[in-house]
């Protein structure tokens, strides 16, 4: 029999998250104007998130080049 645990995996083992994580946070605030008006547009909308798809697309690529 092998060793491993349930499903194959290793006994033991703690799964250890990246250092900066998949997503890292917006430490600086560089894009937190986007999100302030991305969530104000949602709230305005009734959580209607096609409405306020042109602010999430910004606030995603401000994510991405920083």
């Amino acid at each position: 029999m092998s060793a491993g645990g349930a499903f194959g995996g290793a006994r033991g083992y703690q799964p250890k998250s990246p250092d900066k994580g998949v997503f890292p946070l917006d430490h600086f605030g560089e894009c937190k104007q986007l999100k302030e008006d991305y969530m104000h547009c949602l709230q305005h909308n009734n959580s209607q998130a096609e409405e306020c798809r042109s602010l999430a697309k910004a606030y995603l690529e401000c994510r991405m080049e920083r």
